[in-house]
């Protein structure tokens, strides 16, 4: 029998029973919630047995949770285990500490005669039941499977989908990167606002507002032309300097020119030696592989800046698995790199002048530089002086970030181009996306910037399909 009074406000302590799929997607799940109790079935632990071969990241997160009970039930007897292991400390601040508890003896429910089919699901299902019918009230079941939440709706249990791991609570307060200039803010009749120039820059200094501003936003006036970018945020002070325009045909990179305001700033941010972490969201038609590789040849090619550029992208297919694809690493990669190779045959067109030697020798010269690489083999490699484009970021789990992102050495820069409005990977969402987690979380840095682009600039049949299906 589970003891769910533990302190004060215990009345308020629920028994959370976790699927299996909320551990396959988060091994510290079990931790997460303090101020509650947690308890796994049985058929929860059998399920974590025969998902834990293989190399896949949910193959990883079993062998983790499976570390983490190990290490739970460690030295303790039967008794104790009844009793719940100690997790965590509750949140009231009374004292109190949440607990697992482990299945120990067969749960029936009264009724519900219904469920009869002995699956995983429907064995998770009626166990809850039967806490649900020994603690009124205090059961609530945590899932992952939308269709396991319908059925504990039918058969009247409280089930909750897995939130700790959203970043916002609505994809729509994701940070954006520009923002209008604020009323009154860097106005030049502010006797307050310092201004100079140097290097050809215009700079300038103005007490700090009450809105949040951050270090590489950039704040705009279309009416006055005015585009800044926040490049220093102190507790007093917002410095700030004239955005370069590239949308002059005299500020072109690599033969790109920016045709509008969100692709000016992005290619500052990608011009910017000192930004060493770019993301770029936006739908498809907005320019971000185009305007990524572009600035990476000519940071590469040109400005000698960084020795290769290295691209991979999630292999996550659109429609059915075509199946094995033969050949070396890179030659497995190429049926995934549609979006590398359509940019490509852009900017690599030669000159009329070249003829077909010309576009032979630049395709040539761009395949030394560009290596296509696979995510699944960047465990354990770092990367110097390369210029790493990440593709498809809103398909890699916040993990899955981490450890690419700390693949770079001294010198590497790593952009991260995707839209989270078109995930395919299961359990991801625009909440919870790796990539809405990197934008999230890197805002404040000094050295990694984001451009939320949303103009499409492609040809009118897919501007009015883009609004229009």
């Amino acid at each position: 029998m589970i003891n769910l009074e533990s302190g004060t406000g215990a009345e308020e302590t629920r028994l959370l029973v976790l699927d299996t799929n909320v551990l396959m997607h988060d091994p510290a799940a079990l931790f997460r919630f303090a101020e509650h109790h947690v308890f796994l079935p049985m058929t929860v632990i059998e399920e974590l047995d025969a998902n834990k071969k293989g190399l896949s990241e949910a193959a990883r997160n079993v062998r983790q949770v499976s570390r983490f009970l190990d290490e739970l039930i460690a030295g303790c007897t039967r008794s104790d285990i009844e009793a719940g292991i100690e997790l965590a400390p509750v949140g009231n601040g009374n004292g109190a500490r949440g607990r697992l508890f482990l299945q120990t003896e067969p749960l029936k429910p009264g009724g519900h005669n219904f469920i009869t089919e002995d699956t995983p699901d429907n064995t998770i299902l009626t166990t809850t039941l039967a806490l649900a019918e020994r603690y009124p009230g205090r059961v609530t079941l945590v899932s992952k499977d939308i269709n396991l939440r319908i059925k504990a709706a039918v058969v009247g249990l409280k089930a909750e989908d897995y939130y700790n791991d959203k970043v916002l609570d609505d994809p729509d307060l994701l940070y954006r990167g520009i923002d209008p200039l604020p009323e009154g803010f860097f106005s030049q009749s502010d006797a307050r606002i310092e201004s100079w120039h140097d290097a050809g820059r215009t700079w300038y200094r103005t007490p700090r507002p009450d809105i949040p501003v951050w270090p590489n936003q950039f704040l705009t006036n279309t009416e006055e032309n005015m585009e800044l970018w926040v490049r220093e945020v102190s507790d007093e002070n917002v410095t700030a300097e004239l955005a370069w325009d590239y949308r002059r045909e005299h500020h072109s990179v690599w033969g790109v020119v920016a045709r509008n305001q969100e692709q000016s700033l992005a290619l500052n941010l990608l011009m910017d030696p000192e930004i060493d972490f770019v993301t770029l969201l936006g739908p498809a038609g907005t320019g971000k592989t185009l305007l990524a590789l572009a600035a990476g040849l000519a940071q590469t090619l040109d400005d000698k800046r960084y020795r290769e550029i290295i691209m991979t992208r999630v292999t996550v297919p659109l429609g059915e698995d075509i199946g094995f694809l033969p050949g070396t690493e890179e030659e497995k990669m190429t049926p995934w790199m549609g979006a590398l190779m359509d940019n490509l045959e852009v900017l690599a067109a030669p000159s009329e002048e070249s003829g077909s030697w010309g576009r032979d020798a630049t395709q040539d010269l761009l395949a030394r530089r560009i290596k296509i690489r696979s995510l699944n083999f960047m465990r354990g490699r770092t990367f110097l002086n390369r210029y790493i484009i990440l593709d498809e970021a809103q398909n890699l789990t916040a993990k899955q970030l981490k450890a690419l992102i700390t693949r770079a050495g001294p010198g590497t820069k790593v952009v991260a181009l995707g839209n989270i409005a078109q995930i395919d990977t299961p359990y991801l969402s625009e909440t919870t996306s790796g990539l809405t987690y990197v934008v999230d979380r890197f805002k404040e840095w000094p050295h990694s910037g984001h451009i939320t682009l949303q103009r499409v600039e492609r040809s009118r049949l897919a501007d009015h399909a883009n609004e229009a299906l």
